[in-house]
């Protein structure tokens, strides 16, 4: 970058801090060793993944870590150079007792004259992201990469480092106060989920009215269900259409596409609403007629089998699904496709019964040709579905509301770190 790009970047930090490249401050680290030397013994391993959730590391066989790794024997500022918006930061500590390991993906930064923690808040902060974004060396759908050198040559004014230290404290205290509001959104929104699933579970199980005449089902999840209900297998009532990939390295197949083709990237979409009518990627005819695939009629009830099981939707116009999607194809004289939804939701437990598989669940396609419900009359489907739509809407202003809220705090807490970091707030 240019000499005039880097000042206009550094313009606007106090003119008494000191302007000095990051790199000239720390120390050269990166031992790194292979996880097979420790063969089963438990490690502490710093992986992008776990640390994007928790923050800190996982304990876990050093047998079941692939690839060299880096050796953390003191405290050491982790930075990851994948997909820099993600802000995958964290202070690495060494455990007690254990080998403590990280990914290389992280770029590792130690120095004796940076305070550790205002450079944690300076590296989080949102002027440090946009310019890690702008600068990535490769992008794809999934992944963005910074190259580590603009990483660790990152041109700073530094504050004394009594001023690093009182700055660090005021972001410690600050973003524990949010992080635990923070935490109360997370917690009300977990309760409304299980309400939410809870709703759906009772209605498509026990039906509307509480007075009803019950009768043993016969399957333990489902347990008394109303006497004049029917337990029979899925299949009994809607046609299994299992998915297919045409072959994804002929470009001939995947060019000028317009056939909505459903699948794990849209697991999202499927989990936020009812409704799918649109994908992400798409197929066009000369894929779908080169592979098993078919194309499937709107009103499809479709949902994941593998990774993250039973996320459902039903599809709002003609599609085809991937092989780790499937299709049901309703008789609606016997059931609508919003009923057999919302029980799909209502059988979570049952699905994760028949899942297998310790790393990347999937459900067999003879487990799925097994799966039974309970089913009611049309009539009484049409008035159950409209009951459920109802309490879930209500549900659903809550759960925006605490959504929107959170985003508020999240953006806030950003804020403050980067006008914090960059000697815009007076501290008391």
């Amino acid at each position: 970058m240019s000499d005039a790009f880097e000042q206009q970047w550094l313009d606007g930090l106090p003119a008494d801090w000191i302007e000095k490249r990051a790199d000239f401050l720390c120390d050269p680290y990166r031992i790194t060793v292979d996880p097979s030397n420790y063969d089963d013994d438990l490690v502490a391993h710093y992986s992008i993944p776990h640390v994007q959730e928790t923050g800190g590391p996982l304990i876990e066989p050093a047998s079941d870590i692939d690839s060299t790794k880096l050796l953390i024997t003191a405290p050491t500022l982790l930075v990851s150079k994948l997909n820099p918006r993600k802000r995958t930061i964290c202070i690495a500590e060494p455990q007690d007792g254990l080998v403590t390991l990280a990914s290389g993906e992280f770029v590792a930064i130690k120095s004796d004259v940076i305070d550790r923690r205002y450079a944690y808040y300076l590296w989080c902060s949102e002027k440090v992201t946009d310019r890690l974004s702008a600068i990535v060396q490769s992008a794809t759908r999934s992944h963005q990469r910074v190259n580590p050198a603009d990483i660790l040559k990152l041109p700073w004014k530094w504050p004394p480092i009594e001023n690093q230290r009182r700055i660090a404290r005021f972001l410690d205290e600050k973003t524990a106060q949010l992080d635990g509001l923070l935490d109360k959104k997370r917690a009300l929104l977990d309760r409304l989920a299980e309400k939410r699933q809870t709703l759906i579970t009772r209605a498509v199980t026990k039906g509307l009215d509480p007075a009803v005449p019950t009768k043993p089902s016969g399957i333990d999840w489902l347990g008394d269900i109303p006497a004049h209900w029917e337990v029979l297998p899925v299949k009994r009532v809607a046609k299994l259409e299992s998915g297919h990939t045409p072959d994804k390295k002929i470009d001939a197949y995947w060019d000028d596409c317009e056939i909505p083709w459903v699948s794990l990237n849209d697991t999202a979409i499927l989990r936020a609403a009812d409704y799918i009518s649109d994908t992400t990627y798409k197929i066009n005819k000369l894929g779908l007629a080169n592979s098993s695939a078919r194309l499937l009629p709107a009103r499809a009830v479709v949902f994941t089998r593998d990774a993250t099981i039973g996320e459902s939707a039903i599809t709002t116009r003609p599609m085809a699904v991937s092989q780790h999607i499937i299709a049901w194809l309703c008789d609606e004289d016997r059931v609508i496709p919003e009923y057999l939804l919302f029980a799909i939701y209502g059988m979570r437990g049952e699905l994760m019964r028949l899942t297998n598989g310790s790393t990347i669940g999937t459900i067999g396609l003879g487990d799925v040709k097994s799966i039974r419900m309970a089913l009611p009359p049309v009539a009484e489907q049409n008035a159950i579905v409209s009951a459920i739509v109802e309490a879930k809407d209500r549900l659903d202003e809550v759960v925006n509301l605490a959504h929107r809220s959170s985003a508020h705090l999240t953006e806030y807490r950003a804020a403050l770190i980067t006008a914090a970091v960059t000697g815009k707030l007076e501290l008391s």
